[in-house]
């Protein structure tokens, strides 16, 4: 356990790669209450959103979530998140844990203009992610919803568990079929047990923040205060398609604008080492013995059995199949630039 963003988190239970594997070949589930739940409600609502995050949320419909982020003036990104309708006048925003209260305080600046409710429910709501081949199997053993047909970025409300009004969501971060079920407090405990009377003949297991870390990055997903920042742009980031410029003003859209028409000096992309060496964040990026970047997020694929990462270079070196070096612990160990997910699912 480690404290993180006000939580005593697992980071592992019984090993960082077996968990890995068991989420790619059985399931399990990731305890992640740490994350914020932002309702915003009234005629309002559409408004303030489209001002704040980067994706076109007049696309939604009832019971579709969608992949965004939240641009701040300089076109650099506060944070990114997921944008749920559950019906005209009513969303929620789910934002990452160690920036809630960065975010909500930056939403209210911006709602100042708008005037949209806005309802902070991180506090009384918990979080739990069942993911692997068996999680449509495991969860429909506790409810009647038919998750089995929900769409990816798809969600709907029940009873769960014998728990009512729960909310599934077909909204994960390891590129297994995962259902992230919004569970109030005081029945979190009850919904633990009972998914693991459940779960467990098939395999379930309880899984940690570091395989988390490594599932997410085969993915090519990525986390922010590594892969994107207040500093980074999405276009920068290979965002350009959450980011819609045609939708209307939003905040740091004239900044992302302009950086779009001066063109792009650098990207993020991902890489993949032959050698036995494991690259890890902040490993120097060289080229021809020039250091041209960092690594913002490596590790060794436990699918893969090889170092995996991704980094920001020059533009002119973000070519899949070109030649870089990743500078590890002193030495210069080939890479060559892919393009990510790293296995595909």
């Amino acid at each position: 356990m480690i404290p993180f963003a006000g939580f005593d988190m697992p980071v592992r239970y019984f090993g960082d790669k077996a968990e890995h594997m068991v989420v790619r070949e059985a399931a399990g589930v990731f305890d992640v209450s740490h994350m914020g739940e932002f309702m915003i409600k009234g005629p309002k609502a559409l408004e303030l959103i489209q001002m704040v995050t980067s994706n076109d949320a007049s696309k939604l419909y009832d019971g579709k979530a969608q992949y965004s982020c939240l641009p701040n003036h300089e076109g650099g990104i506060v944070d990114d998140l997921i944008v749920y309708k559950f019906a005209d006048n009513d969303y929620m925003l789910v934002v990452n844990g160690a920036n809630v209260q960065k975010d909500w305080d930056w939403i209210v600046e911006s709602n100042k203009k708008v005037g949209a409710e806005m309802i902070n429910e991180t506090d009384d709501l918990s979080l739990l992610a069942v993911s692997g081949p068996k999680a449509t199997e495991i969860v429909s053993k506790l409810t009647d919803l038919p998750v089995e047909s929900y769409e990816n970025y798809g969600f709907g409300r029940g009873t769960v568990a014998g728990i009512p009004n729960i909310l599934v969501a077909t909204t994960g971060y390891t590129g297994e079929r995962t259902y992230e079920i919004f569970v109030p407090n005081q029945f979190a405990v009850q919904f633990w047990n009972t998914l693991f009377e459940v779960g467990t003949p098939l395999g379930l297991q309880p899984t940690g923040l570091g395989c988390r870390d490594t599932l997410r990055l085969e993915m090519g997903y990525m986390l922010y205060g590594n892969d994107i920042n207040d500093t980074t742009s999405p276009l920068e980031a290979g965002l350009g398609w959450i980011t819609k410029i045609n939708k209307g003003n939003f905040n740091g859209r004239d900044k992302i604008v302009a950086l779009k028409e001066a063109g792009l000096k650098r990207k993020l992309v991902g890489f993949t080492v032959a050698d036995k060496q494991v690259p890890r964040g902040h490993c120097e990026i060289a080229s021809n013995g020039v250091i041209v970047g960092e690594v913002t997020s490596g590790s060794v694929s436990p699918v893969l059995g090889y170092g995996i990462g991704m980094g920001y270079v020059p533009a002119e070196l973000a070519v899949v199949g070109g030649q870089i070096d990743i500078v590890i612990r002193g030495k210069h160990v080939p890479a060559v630039v892919t393009n990510p997910p790293f296995i595909r699912k």
